[in-house]
């Protein structure tokens, strides 16, 4: 009953539309841009999203199962799966696209983290696959948007370099 609750909370408003399309969610969410005083913005609805999926993290371990096993695995998605956010706000702050590009990083090992744990759940009949399909959509779909977001900051902090080393006559 508790599950059955925690996947109809999961999929809440706006859910159906989560899971369909990753190259569009990459599109819509690979841009940051800068603020004045190298601050970076988030993405409109990144820092939503990733909250969310927190949200939805917290309530997949407040219905698991009271089994020592079920607890311990739900500690472990519960800390990787709320890290995920937090990770992407430092990096928000970040003093550099290095830096920023570093806290994605390890929001994005938080991530592969969580899709661990949450298969480790599924395949030990912990959580059944259909209560967690779309769970874990949206891990893979954060996945794809952090990789982007990576790859694109890790460019845009080479061009940087290059171009500092050619302001000072080192390249």
């Amino acid at each position: 009953m508790a599950l059955e609750r925690m996947n109809h909370e999961m999929e809440g408003p706006g859910s159906a539309e989560i899971g369909l399309n990753v190259a569009g969610a990459e599109l819509r969410h690979a841009e940051v841009s800068e603020k004045k005083g190298g601050q970076r913005s988030a993405p409109p609805d990144l820092k939503d999203r990733t909250r969310d999926f927190a949200l939805r993290i917290i309530k997949l371990y407040s219905a698991l199962p009271k089994r020592s096993e079920s607890q311990v695995i739900g500690k472990q998605v519960l800390r990787s799966g709320t890290a995920v956010g937090a990770n992407y706000r430092e990096g928000l702050r970040a003093r550099s696209k290095t830096e920023y590009a570093a806290k994605l990083n390890i929001g994005l090992m938080e991530l592969e983290e969580t899709l661990y744990w949450l298969e480790l759940m599924e395949k030990a009949g912990i959580v059944s696959a259909s209560r967690l399909a779309l769970l874990k959509a949206e891990t893979c779909e954060l996945t794809a948007i952090f990789v982007s977001l990576i790859k694109k900051a890790k460019t845009r902090a080479k061009l940087e370099s290059r171009k500092h080393k050619v302001e000072e006559g080192t390249e």
